[in-house]
């Protein structure tokens, strides 16, 4: 099962990709969580110590230079297209309470894009991740999407947009949308954060009239603590972890494996 998770900044896509991969770990299946948005901070969700000492991908320039045969770097050499990545999830992943993580990074590009080696490693990276590997994976991604390409995204079996009450969390979600079908992802759902009570349960759900609800997330002290303290929310909120295990059942019971 392949999950991509996406939001506007601060709606909590990351507190909630967190509490997905545990709950997914706690149900036997073999996660690996990415960290795929350039602010990464997936690790200080799921409870990594030294979280910010992981070095994303992007950054490791000597195994970029080795698998895309290149000094790693320029964009006016040769290398190769097609690196080999399928023994790098396992090598460069922590594990933690049953949830191995990895974090992608980015790569800084002008206006006209960037086809360099950097890139090139990530992409192919996130191709094998999503098409060949067997685990389950959640992608903690930017609201662009910026790393699934049309090709990638179509093995992505599900992409949750996470949402607050408020016009600007759900105008992202319509972008985010627009952007997913223009990828040909079809399989969108909405989950619902920091509710307050009916009244923004009912907001979210006409504002976003059309959408399919997986689920809804209440305002919580306890995910603000575990925040404060960089404290896996599923270890401590209690009451996120519930609402968040019972979505992670219901995507198990959605989901149809592949051939």
């Amino acid at each position: 099962m392949k999950i991509a998770v996406s939001g506007k900044g601060g709606v909590g896509k990351t507190t909630f990709a967190a509490l997905l991969a545990r709950a997914l770990a706690k149900r036997g299946l073999n996660v690996l969580a990415v960290d795929a948005d350039p602010d990464a901070n997936l690790g200080q969700a799921l409870g990594f110590a030294d979280y910010d000492k992981l070095v994303p991908v992007s950054e490791m320039k000597d195994l970029i230079a080795e698998r895309t045969e290149s000094d790693g770097q320029n964009m006016g050499t040769f290398f190769k297209l097609n690196p080999t990545v399928n023994d790098l999830p396992e090598k460069l992943s922590v594990e933690k309470d049953g949830v191995r993580l990895m974090v992608m990074g980015t790569v800084k590009k002008g206006g006209g894009g960037c086809i360099c080696p950097a890139s090139t490693m990530l992409k192919a990276l996130m191709t094998h991740m999503v098409l060949l590997s067997k685990d389950a994976l959640i992608l903690d991604m930017e609201a662009g999407l910026e790393h699934l390409g049309r090709g990638t995204s179509r093995g992505v079996d599900f992409l949750v947009v996470v949402v607050e009450p408020g016009r600007r969390s759900v105008d992202t979600a319509n972008h985010i949308k627009q952007l997913a079908a223009d990828l040909g992802m079809t399989r969108v759902l909405i989950v619902g954060n920091k509710i307050r009570g009916d009244k923004d349960r009912e907001y979210l759900q006409k504002a976003l009239d059309g959408f399919e609800f997986l689920g809804f997330m209440d305002y919580d002290d306890e995910v603000i603590a575990c925040d404060m303290e960089a404290i896996c929310p599923a270890d401590a909120a209690t009451a996120a972890r519930d609402a968040v295990s019972a979505m992670a059942d219901k995507l198990m019971a959605m989901h149809q494996p592949r051939a």
